[in-house]
């Protein structure tokens, strides 16, 4: 059963939503990603958030661009955690969608990631599934170890090449 929905508002988002994807399967987290405009489709947006916790989904990201109306109204339906990617817009370069997902009314929060951090989304959703389960938790904690190695491979490497530290 999937313990995440990815919705998008249109195939044009599927890149970036993609990454959030991506990092639910490294930590094994099962999803189901859908395309569903708020706008043009209301009924059946309404009857996929309304199904969502029947459906066993414990999180909802919802990509959207423009309006970015999608994450807020998941937010008002769902009743489980709702994480908004904002989408990156030719003409005002995501802003516009940060503003529409960010500045939700009391009472109908959206946890709002960066334009485009879709894979921050997929890591925050996976932090708030790993509230109450040890083996993803520590799924977390190798992954933060990962990004620690890779940094330090990539000093290592500067370093190799006749670079050296900077220090006061």
């Amino acid at each position: 059963m999937a313990k995440v929905g990815i919705v998008m508002g249109s195939d044009s988002d599927l890149e970036i939503m993609s990454k959030a994807a991506a990092m639910l399967e490294k930590f094994g987290i099962d999803y189901e990603m859908t395309i569903i405009s708020a706008h043009r489709m209301p009924d059946v947006f309404f009857d996929y958030a309304k199904e969502a916790e029947a459906k066993g989904y414990k999180v909802i990201i919802a990509g959207a661009g423009g309006a970015a109306h999608l994450p807020g109204m998941c937010a008002a339906i769902f009743p489980l955690p709702v994480i908004g990617v904002p989408i990156h817009t030719k003409s005002l370069g995501g802003v516009d969608s940060l503003y529409s997902i960010v500045q939700m009314p009391s009472g109908i929060p959206v946890a709002t990631v960066a334009i485009n951090g879709a894979q921050n989304a997929g890591i925050l959703a996976a932090k708030i599934l790993a509230t109450s389960d040890p083996q993803l938790l520590q799924k977390l904690k190798d992954y933060k170890d990962e990004l620690k190695d890779q940094v330090m491979a990539k000093k290592e490497k500067l370093e190799a090449v006749g670079y050296k530290e900077y220090s006061k």
